[in-house]
């Protein structure tokens, strides 16, 4: 029986990645990784083709609130942003791209199909084969725990409640489960599944590009984390109720993300900004940069962040002055909220 992730279109589920919904960003690389890696290996080989497929949705990642269904499908656009990759990648190399073959195949592409094509079937059909096989080899306890994440789709939660193990019990038999299934996936196995294990924590591989890129792609290890647990800023008295924004964040690690929701435009002379307080100090967060529907995604990377802050909030505050040391507008949202 198929699950609910299942039945969403690519375009439904670019949409809720757009409005900070991070676990349809995952549903997206199990349909389409193996396409943009299959493509990319052709052209470049295949340690090239695996930095292409962690750029490619690093830009889906960054750039979901750009997509426009009415301009064609998910598919076209994702093909797209292959064929620059490449592109740029052949290029640097010192080789004219030949780009007659994916521009045929852009071009052959239905915008009208959204659903899974043959090939998306094989590839769900390996991947849950080739899963069995791996955990089948597994110890009782580890094959017990990843059996029930993977194969029933159970969270942590209800793992734990199944098994009658403690939580903690329970993520640690499927944190060890992943690590022995690495050592048992061959390479070839362990390239295709690459956005399998993303379910338990991006892993990327790859020599490290540009700072801003390398943030990019802890920042959405971050927020597809399972033991990651968010925090949500609700809205203060007089604020529209369905305004509201979530901290994701994890001791010892100096990098958060927050996205925001439903927010008003932001008045003249004004910009929101997101605060975290730490004991008696408050720490700017920066500015909130916000779409025409009042969504956003703000990544910030501060060595005092690797502590779990004591209370957040985004204010909107004047822009004509030298930033405060604390926060001095209106508070929009907050957490904890004071009774």
């Amino acid at each position: 029986m198929a699950s609910k992730a299942d039945e969403l279109s690519d375009e439904t589920a670019v949409a809720l990645l757009a409005r900070g919904d991070h676990e349809s960003m995952v549903l997206l690389l199990v349909r389409h990784a193996p396409r943009v890696f299959s493509l990319a290996t052709a052209a470049l080989g295949r340690a090239a083709a695996e930095e292409i497929v962690q750029d490619v949705f690093v830009a889906v990642w960054r750039g979901a609130d750009g997509f426009d269904p009415s301009r064609g499908a998910f598919r076209n656009w994702l093909l797209t942003i292959t064929h620059n990759r490449i592109a740029n990648e052949l290029r640097r190399r010192g080789r004219r791209p030949d780009t007659r073959e994916s521009l045929d195949t852009a071009n052959n592409l239905d915008p009208a199909d959204a659903g899974p094509g043959p090939d998306d079937n094989v590839w769900r059909d390996f991947r849950r084969e080739t899963l069995r096989e791996a955990v089948d080899s597994l110890p009782l306890k580890q094959r017990q725990a990843l059996s029930l994440a993977f194969f029933d789709e159970l969270t942590h939660e209800q793992v734990a409640a199944a098994l009658e193990v403690p939580l903690g019990t329970a993520k640690t038999r499927i944190r060890s489960g992943i690590g022995a299934l690495r050592q048992r996936l061959t390479p070839l196995r362990a390239s295709l599944l690459i956005a399998v294990l993303l379910l338990c924590g991006l892993v990327w591989r790859g020599q490290q590009r540009v700072a801003q890129l390398d943030q990019d792609r802890r920042a959405l290890w971050l927020v597809t984390t399972s033991d990651v647990v968010p925090v949500r800023l609700e809205p203060l008295p007089g604020v529209n109720p369905k305004t509201h924004g979530t901290y994701r964040g994890r001791p010892g690690e100096p990098l958060a993300v927050m996205t925001f929701s439903n927010f008003p435009p932001a008045t003249a002379g004004s910009a929101y900004r997101a605060w975290a307080r730490h004991g008696d100090r408050w720490t700017s967060l920066g500015n909130v940069e916000l779409d025409a529907a009042g969504n956003g995604r703000l990544v910030v990377e501060s060595p005092v962040l690797a502590g779990t802050p004591e209370g957040l909030q985004v204010d909107l505050e004047s822009t004509g002055r030298q930033l405060p040391l604390t926060p001095t507008g209106k508070s929009i949202i907050a957490w904890p909220v004071k009774p």
